[in-house]
């Protein structure tokens, strides 16, 4: 790109990408990512001990969750059947129906200011489904959004799903890519409060393993460059205000 008086100017020199917090994490538990991502939010808004966004990608163990304008119509298994296999089940404030998390599905939370961002709720909604599409696309899988519910999709199979929260500003909730995770709790309930449709995962799509690992670093490789951003890698102990 050429200045004003003529001579080339390296813009990205001058004005390095915008710097997130990246925080990769073993197997946690719901309740205490659900913990984590609250104390980040209250963190962030203060701007005190926290003036960069955040973002954690995890695995949970078997869970269920349900957003908070949803009622247990679209689980179709009993409670008592999900406790006899210690699947808990728990109500959380982000928007959308019941889903499912477990071993084999990458979850994204990212925690950002979006005003500071510069992003709407409708811009960043695209661009979570966007890491996915993209992620996807490197071991040959073409996703695309939905027309009837956000998330990704192939063909009538839903691969990704988005749900958010926000609270004065601040994001939290995110993504879930299907890598290698059982699909039959899936089965239990109508997926997103939808009837008569089936989950999918991008071992199933490939019908090979795939590396849960390698996946990982492709979601970070595409959420830097969709959000045109640089992720610093971080841990919760050098969050001075998780002490």
């Amino acid at each position: 790109m050429e200045s004003w008086n003529g001579l080339r100017t390296d813009y990205e020199d001058i004005c390095p990408a915008k710097k997130f917090l990246w925080i990769d994490l073993p197997a946690t538990e719901y309740e205490e990512a659900w913990r984590l991502q609250n104390d980040l939010v209250a963190a962030r808004k203060k701007g005190i001990c926290l003036d960069t966004d955040v973002v954690m990608l995890l695995e949970h163990p078997s869970v269920f969750t349900i957003g908070k304008h949803s009622d247990l119509k679209n689980l179709t298994v009993s409670e008592k059947f999900l406790e006899k296999r210690n699947i808990p089940l728990i109500r959380i404030e982000r928007g959308g129906d019941i889903t499912f998390h477990g071993p084999g599905q990458l979850v994204v939370y990212p925690i950002i200011d979006l005003h500071a961002a510069g992003l709407s709720v409708l811009n960043y909604t695209e661009n979570l489904e966007e890491v996915m599409i993209r992620t996807v696309q490197d071991w040959g899988i073409r996703a695309q959004r939905g027309m009837r519910n956000r998330g990704v999709w192939v063909g009538n199979n839903k691969l990704g799903s988005v749900g958010i929260a926000i609270r004065r500003g601040i994001c939290f909730h995110g993504m879930a890519l299907n890598v290698n995770l059982s699909l039959e709790p899936f089965g239990w309930i109508n997926p997103c409060g939808m009837q008569k449709i089936t989950m999918t995962s991008m071992e199933q799509e490939l019908s090979s393993a795939v590396s849960i690992n390698r996946v990982r670093h492709a979601v970070k490789r595409h959420f830097e460059m969709v959000f045109d951003v640089e992720l610093v890698m971080t841990s919760l102990s050098e969050l001075d205000c998780l002490q």
